[in-house]
């Protein structure tokens, strides 16, 4: 897997312990997270973030962490959308705000799993066939181009979602909530007998799931046009979830800020896309990692900065 066992061991027991110290610490009892809250803990993720690229370059080499930052920046502003849909699910089923940190941070659970799965298979693929990047690097050229050039708005509707459609007509979903539970056992109106039914808890959760793995499908193939190296690519994907579900508390009440922040999104999509080309057409043996980070944080820069110039009256 790139790497070996120790420094995936050091990982997994950092995230593990980062994950034990949200539940039973910090989200003990449920409770509403206030913004400073939500950003006090971003910041604390992100500072850990920074620390593992430092101890990266130290024991892996200056061009492991420079890709690594890469990667984080890059899953984090791809993840952006998904906040908007995380806000629309949990808004959906009226999830109270004390019990929307449960279904996020189960939800990273999940996300370690299901993006454990891909990056996994993204990796063997690739080192089977290589050729498999170039399908990444145009399908990222081809969705940043109709990024920018398809301006529509498309109104999502949570009630004709497909899986939810599915839960609601092959399960039992009760449609109120039962506080903090996923789960709950009720008398069957036909049989008469109690059975277990779903909460609005675990549907929503579920959906959120199902988004993260939508939304993969854009960002892990642009890592992997940053580095094929799985751990790097792992890494960085999973502390930017980390701290994209803290921040969530937060951009979500200001996600109407960064309306232009899509437009940068997609001119990095291009950016990343046309690496691989640009690298094969001047002979190089690989794109220069420094040269990737400051245009990456150029892009993005430049996105938040004239999206919050231009929405400072909202």
């Amino acid at each position: 897997m790139g790497k070996p066992a120790w420094a995936w061991l050091v990982f997994l027991l950092v995230v593990g312990v980062l994950l034990v110290v949200d539940l039973f610490v910090l989200h003990r009892k449920d409770h509403v997270v206030s913004m400073k809250e939500s950003l006090v803990t971003t910041a604390i993720y992100v500072a850990l973030a920074c620390l593992f690229a430092v101890w990266m370059g130290y024991e892996l080499g200056a061009e492991s962490a420079f890709l690594y930052v890469t990667g984080y920046v890059v899953e984090m502003s791809l993840s952006m959308d998904n906040v908007f849909v995380m806000a629309l699910i949990l808004g959906y089923f009226h999830i109270p705000r004390q019990y929307q940190h449960r279904v996020l941070f189960w939800g990273i659970v999940g996300v370690l799993l299901l993006r454990g799965v891909m990056i996994g298979a993204g990796a063997l693929l690739i080192q089977q066939f290589h050729w498999v990047l170039y399908i990444f690097a145009a399908f990222l050229v081809i969705t940043g181009i109709k990024m920018l050039v398809w301006n529509s708005e498309e109104n999502a509707d949570i009630g004709k979602n497909p899986i939810l459609r599915f839960l609601r007509s092959y399960g039992r979903v009760t449609e109120e909530l039962h506080g903090r539970r996923f789960f709950v056992r009720l008398v069957d109106g036909v049989t008469g007998r109690r059975a277990t039914y779903m909460t609005p808890l675990l549907v929503a959760l579920i959906l959120i799931e199902f988004a993260d793995v939508v939304f993969a499908v854009d960002s892990v193939p642009a890592i992997f046009a940053i580095t094929t190296d799985p751990y790097i690519v792992f890494t960085s994907n999973i502390f930017a979830v980390l701290g994209l579900r803290s921040l969530y508390f937060a951009l979500s009440a200001l996600i109407d800020r960064f309306e232009y922040l899509k437009y940068a999104m997609a001119l990095l999509l291009v950016f990343i896309g046309s690496k691989m080309f640009v690298v094969d057409m001047l002979g190089l043996a690989h794109f220069p990692p420094v040269v990737s980070l400051v245009v990456t944080f150029a892009i993005l820069g430049s996105g938040v900065g004239y999206s919050l110039y231009k929405t400072r009256k909202a």
